[in-house]
């Protein structure tokens, strides 16, 4: 099976801002391009073969990124365009869009995952609908601290529902509610370094529950917010940095 993706290797190694990988049965790297070796500093690719995520990323971040792994390995199951922020060695905080899917040989057995992380591409901002779906990412992000009001954001657009979700994938490739979480946590990723409380960096980013931003911001960024700041703290000469949000509907500079 490894040398059926190893033809495709080539092409993988031609885009520079996609990560592709694939894991064996121990979650280990098999198989990576040369996107994935560059960003963890490394010139030779060979240098991640054999090795686990925990082996390669910074502290708490190579155990997350493992455990994940291992949970698609033995329960089978694909992760398909999760949002996510990542922070690799080599290279400043940012989001991506990341699946994994199983491998499976000819009798249905799991023996390890393809994965491919896809940096947030530029808007597509010459699209027709672009203008007024811009309009509405600026009322996202200017109001991330209220509930998203999709019917709300939909006449803002004179479009429905369907139709706003639709374009907002084609033209910014995110959903809405992918926008509002995106600006949350990019506020909450900056508020940590200057804010002491994890209950107020909650409240300023719109939530009301303590527990359900704790548990947000774990699932997107794989750990809870008082574990990220303290890595922002032991890296004070600036390698983890909080993001920074250009905006997701600002055009090209």
């Amino acid at each position: 099976m490894l040398e059926h993706f190893r033809l495709l290797e080539p092409v993988f190694d031609a885009m520079p801002d996609i990560v592709f990988f694939i894991k064996d049965e121990d979650a280990r790297y098999a198989l990576v391009n040369r996107a994935l070796a560059s960003r963890c500093g490394l010139k030779d690719k060979s240098g991640l073969l054999g090795k686990t995520a925990e082996e390669v990323f910074p502290q708490r971040f190579g155990r997350i990124y493992t455990a994940q792994d291992r949970s698609v390995i033995a329960q089978g199951n694909a992760m398909i365009d999760q949002l996510e922020l990542h922070l690799y060695p080599a290279r400043q905080p940012g989001w991506c869009m990341t699946s994994k899917q199983p491998l499976h040989d000819a009798h249905g057995n799991v023996v390890g995952l393809a994965g491919i992380s896809r940096d947030l591409q530029a808007d597509e901002s010459t699209h027709p609908a672009y203008s007024r779906l811009a309009a509405v990412v600026q009322h996202i992000e200017c109001n991330f601290v209220q509930p998203l009001n999709m019917p709300h954001l939909a006449a803002m657009a004179n479009m429905s529902i369907a139709q706003l979700e639709r374009y907002f994938h084609k033209v910014f490739h995110l959903t809405p509610r992918q926008v509002l979480l995106k600006t949350r946590l990019d506020a909450a990723t900056a508020l940590l370094v200057t804010h002491d409380k994890v209950t107020d960096v909650a409240a300023l980013c719109g939530y009301t529950d303590h527990s359900a931003f704790t548990r947000q911001f774990k699932a997107t960024v794989g750990l809870t917010p008082t574990e990220y700041r303290a890595v922002l703290r032991s890296h004070s000469s600036g390698t983890y940095p909080a993001v920074k949000s250009a905006g997701v509907a600002q055009s090209n500079q």
